[in-house]
């Protein structure tokens, strides 16, 4: 309806015409005053929603729309392949995806050297302990360099996939739906997140053996005793691997840094490209999941857990990157609906990924928070 007609007292004139059953009507008969509406069965709803709702209601019920409709594509996680203009960036992360799954066998297989360590600090006098304490440590710490030298080579990965999925002139979704093998890498890089984060916390051992070896290696120094393991752990890179694992989520601070180092350095894009590539990942996974058409066509039943960590990783990353975080009403990924999928799967399978929500977030406990999800996730 143009607004005019509404807003202000006119002529009789001027006044909308009555709209009824017409093939064709014109809500003002000022020409070129407002857009002709072509109606087929107007009914009465239609007409009192257009009258009577502002306009820019009118725009965002449209362009809620829209959004909701945006994810609504099978993005196929088990047989995408690269086309021809993915190949480049695909085979750049490819070649760091390929050792994911060995770092997580290495990190699965940490143990510790605990025993060890105990009785060194319990027998100071005991040379012979002391050594075997040293040889137990300074493998693992090897380890444990490879593990955070690989997240330096997630992050590089993490960033051109970044690049990709967010440049102009195609829109986050339209990104994601034609370039569906860089959206699955990206999607293995958010699984791979999670799992490396969930039992990194659940050793302990990694922290207090790399504690063990900067106290030991501090304390040679002092005497001048040449210690075998050095070189291979300076003490620049020491002091970087000490503040990668005082985190309680290492990988997910190293892709939070990364995505927020992306914004920065890209000023001419703009930040809503980056967030709402995250946002549109979590709203495919959390739609194909609901959708029995979507979720018939998986082959695996592996996809599942993976489609859902991916949800999950992916509302983490975006809740550490967007200014207001994934939990304000002013948010593009539906919380409700994504705790709703979550709890509608079996308990004893998605306990670690509601506890991540619960205790690896930024924003949960916020005032912008609604209850009703706070409550959820109780």
């Amino acid at each position: 309806m143009c607004f005019c007609c509404s807003k202000f007292s006119m002529p009789e004139a001027y006044k909308p015409a009555p709209v009824g059953n017409y093939e064709q009507a014109s809500l003002c008969r000022i020409p070129g005053l407002c857009l002709k509406l072509f109606l087929l069965e107007l009914n009465d709803v239609a007409i009192f929603i257009f009258r009577f709702a502002g306009m820019g209601n009118l725009i965002k019920v449209l362009t809620r729309d829209i959004d909701h409709n945006a994810a609504h594509f099978f993005l196929d996680f088990e047989n995408a392949q690269p086309t021809e203009s993915e190949k480049e960036i695909y085979n750049q992360v490819n070649v760091v995806l390929k050792d994911a799954e060995g770092i997580l066998e290495d990190l699965q297989s940490y143990r510790g050297a605990g025993h060890e360590i105990r009785e060194a600090i319990q027998h100071p006098a005991d040379e012979k302990l002391q050594e075997k304490a040293w040889g137990a440590v300074v493998p693992l710490v090897g380890k444990l360099k490879k593990f955070y030298e690989f997240s330096q080579r997630l992050e590089a990965a993490l960033r051109g996939l970044l690049g990709a999925l967010t440049s102009t002139p195609y829109s986050p979704t339209q990104h994601l739906e034609r370039e569906q093998a860089l959206a699955k890498q990206f999607a293995e890089i958010l699984h791979f997140t999670l799992r490396f984060d969930e039992l990194k916390m659940t050793n302990p051992a990694i922290q207090n053996d790399f504690s063990y070896y900067r106290r030991t290696l501090s304390r040679m120094r002092i005497n001048n005793v040449p210690a075998e393991g050095e070189n291979e752990v300076n003490n620049e890179l020491a002091n970087r691997m000490s503040l990668f694992y005082a985190e309680a989520t290492p990988m997910l601070k190293t892709l939070s840094d990364a995505t927020t180092k992306f914004v920065s350095e890209n000023k001419n894009l703009p930040i809503e490209n980056t967030t709402d590539c995250l946002s549109t990942m979590a709203s495919v996974c959390r739609v194909m999941l609901e959708t029995p058409e979507y979720r018939s066509r998986f082959t695996n039943e592996e996809t599942v857990s993976f489609c859902l960590r991916v949800m999950v990783g992916v509302i983490i990353l975006y809740d550490h990157v967007h200014p207001v975080g994934a939990f304000a009403k002013t948010s593009k990924i539906d919380m409700k609906g994504c705790i709703k999928v979550l709890k509608d799967q079996p308990p004893n399978s998605v306990e670690g990924l509601l506890n991540a929500l619960r205790y690896t977030t930024k924003h949960l406990n916020d005032e912008t928070t609604s209850k009703q999800i706070k409550s959820m996730l109780q």
